[in-house]
């Protein structure tokens, strides 16, 4: 199955949850992907996004409330999307999400 689509997503974050909406549009390739994540703190392109069978790697730079790179991997199991986003010195939060039909 494609992981392409987009998720209704919930980041557990440390100022609390973070419920976004993340868009995965797969590159001609089906080895990238291009997309956005959009929540309460606004809107992030992601860049450098790979996907490996079920698997996506992506990178995020977060402006608000404090510019930083966010490292995100996640693994897509039919309508389900779980993973880690990687917050530097903050360290590893949980992200889970629905597809959305």
């Amino acid at each position: 199955m494609s992981v392409a689509g987009t998720y209704e997503t919930v980041v557990k974050s440390p100022m609390g949850d973070q419920k976004g909406t993340f868009t995965v549009v797969p590159g001609d390739d089906g080895k990238t992907f291009t997309g956005s994540m959009a929540g309460g703190l606004g809107s992030m392109d992601v860049k450098d996004g790979t996907i490996d069978g079920d698997t996506l790697s992506w990178k995020m730079d977060m402006t608000s409330p404090m510019p930083m790179t966010l490292d995100c991997k996640a693994d897509v199991n039919g309508d389900q999307l779980t993973g880690t986003v990687n917050a530097g010195a903050f360290g590893d939060m949980p992200v889970t999400g629905q597809r959305k039909g």
